[in-house]
């Protein structure tokens, strides 16, 4: 159980590293999926199934395509319709695709070993994690909400684009010719 964990962790490591020190958006978003995916399997050998199940759901699956639309979006004109025949080339998806296999085997031997190996760590329910963050860890739930609020108030105003509007007799007229 120990060396599937150290296995998760190296990749988990090896899968930042190349998201952070990455130059293309699209790999280091690969990446950043395959550390979430390893991040995931280590909250499973942990004994806590419920925070790997939001691990993957919400994180690997529904933050993940945010981000994959907004670099889409980012990639218009001539030099995104490149950079999308790019992506296919198999050199773009060997990388990610080896570790993803490694974590798949990984999981497929947790979920397919015999009962003589039983885990370690007592399962986490649900209820226990709700009861604990509104309760013992209530002022850190606040906190992280303050956080996230005061990230989306400054992500409105660093994004939006000041309009200018003059008054109807203060505005110049065009010149005639």
């Amino acid at each position: 159980m120990n060396s599937l964990f150290y296995i998760a962790a190296i990749i988990a490591i090896i899968a930042t590293i190349r998201m952070v020190t990455g130059t293309n958006a699209v790999h280091s978003l690969l990446y950043l999926i395959v550390s979430l995916l390893a991040v995931s399997v280590i909250f499973f050998l942990l004994g806590a199934p419920f925070i790997a199940a939001l691990e993957v759901i919400i994180y690997a699956g529904a933050i993940m395509v945010l981000f994959v639309f907004v670099i889409m979006m980012l990639n218009t004109g001539s030099t995104g319709v490149k950079k999308e025949h790019e992506l296919l080339k198999p050199s773009t998806w060997i990388g990610p695709g080896i570790i993803s296999a490694i974590l798949f085997g990984e999981m497929l031997y947790i979920l397919m070993r015999p009962a003589s190996h039983p885990m370690t760590s007592p399962v986490i329910q649900p209820a226990a994690v709700g009861a604990l963050l509104f309760s013992k860890y209530i002022l850190i739930v606040e906190l992280a909400a303050f956080l996230l609020a005061a990230g989306v108030i400054g992500a409105y105003h660093l994004g939006r684009k000041e309009k200018l509007s003059y008054h109807r007799y203060l505005k110049k007229e065009e010149p005639t010719t």
